[in-house]
């Protein structure tokens, strides 16, 4: 049998499964007995990969099916530090996987900044997962948090974009257009502490993931960036969504989170 080898987000840790993505992706998410039910965030690594770190030596060993000859859904090799020891080159496609276990497969894509966007709202997913607010465009704002001389940093991170609507232009703008942030005068002070200050690029919201991915946040991808490399994982526009990818796209409406 083939052995995949995943990178899940949340929480972190790298897997060796005979199950492809999809199978996979519903397999983490609502169990083989469908009685849990937990959304995930994973990507599919190079199974050939060496590391001194990891033990993907064992791949196989610790990958073997079951005795009646049934394929072993996963085997864990690590849950400690494990994306700072997979290479950005070695990351194949990014899947999200609903809380019901409809899964969407994402490709990297092309980056392009935004030269006029003034503000910008992250979420980190791994290592951390707070919520910030920042002046950096994605590029910079993953070589800034990846920074060891900054005090606080991490040696890589994968975090999104998230929606911001007018109030990347204008914290004060009265139109938020239905932004569904519970506390929206919070991240407008956040927004505009950032300009009043102006000696700290970044501002966090929250500190902790809150709660289940609002995927309809998610306003252009995901980010993967260290001080070496960066990739961006473009989510498809929203009528590919509401038409290639319905079922996916409904099944994260009915996702409520914070």
């Amino acid at each position: 049998m083939r052995i995949h080898l995943y990178l899940s987000l949340i929480p972190e840790a790298l897997i060796a499964s005979h199950l492809p993505p999809e199978e996979f992706g519903a397999y983490i998410a609502v169990g083989s007995k469908k009685r849990s039910r937990g959304q995930a965030l994973f990507f599919e690594v190079d199974p050939n990969f060496e590391s001194d770190y990891l033990p993907v030596a064992e791949l196989e060993e610790r990958c073997q099916p079951h005795p009646d000859g049934s394929p072993r859904h996963s085997a864990y090799l690590s849950i400690y530090r494990v994306l700072e020891h997979v290479p950005i080159r070695q990351l194949g496609k990014l899947y999200l996987v609903t809380d019901d276990g409809m899964v969407l497969g994402l490709d990297r894509g092309e980056f392009v900044p935004e030269p006029d966007r003034k503000y910008h709202l992250y979420q980190e997913f791994c290592p951390v997962g707070p919520r910030v607010a920042s002046l950096l465009n994605p590029y910079d704002f993953g070589k800034f948090i990846t920074d060891r001389s900054q005090p606080v940093s991490v040696p890589r991170i994968v975090f999104a974009g998230l929606r911001l609507e007018k109030l990347a232009q204008d914290p004060n703008d009265a139109d938020v257009e239905n932004l569904p942030y519970y506390n929206i005068e919070h991240l407008r002070d956040c927004l505009r502490e950032l300009t009043a200050k102006g000696d700290k690029p970044v501002k966090t919201v929250i500190r902790r993931l809150p709660g289940d991915i609002l995927y309809r946040t998610i306003r252009n991808g995901f980010y993967v960036a260290d001080q070496e490399d960066f990739a961006f994982y473009q989510m498809p526009p929203r009528e590919a969504l509401e038409d290639e990818y319905y079922l996916w796209w409904r099944s994260a409406q009915t996702t409520f989170g914070g």
